[in-house]
């Protein structure tokens, strides 16, 4: 394993809820990125932001970690939920305040 994926699976594993994304929470550099935070923000979960824009291998090492093409990711308790259409579809529908409910990770309702 290398050193980029050592740091991305350590963040994936010590925090409940960890988001892959341009820019940082309190400023996102990239639109999707940007709502993906206030969906984070409106149900008012506790999570850390990985700004990636900060090395091209942290870029290139998430995509490999997940398998998935696009920034931003959101991990939950270790597992890849998805990028921005799928957290904006499953807010949308109130699936992700149920799913992360039953993660553990308090959720204000919708």
């Amino acid at each position: 394993m290398t050193a980029i994926n050592q740091f991305i699976d350590n963040e994936v594993k010590s925090n409940d809820v960890v988001l892959f994304m341009k820019g940082t929470p309190g400023f996102p550099q990239c639109g999707f990125s940007g709502q993906v935070v206030q969906i984070l923000d409106y149900l008012e979960i506790d999570y850390k932001g990985v700004n990636i824009l900060t090395s091209d291998e942290l870029r290139q090492g998430i995509k490999e970690y997940s398998q998935w093409p696009t920034i931003p990711q959101l991990y939950v308790k270790g597992e890849f939920v998805g990028g921005c259409d799928i957290i904006r579809e499953m807010f949308q529908a109130g699936e992700l305040q149920t799913f992360l409910n039953e993660k553990g990770v308090a959720a204000k309702a919708a």
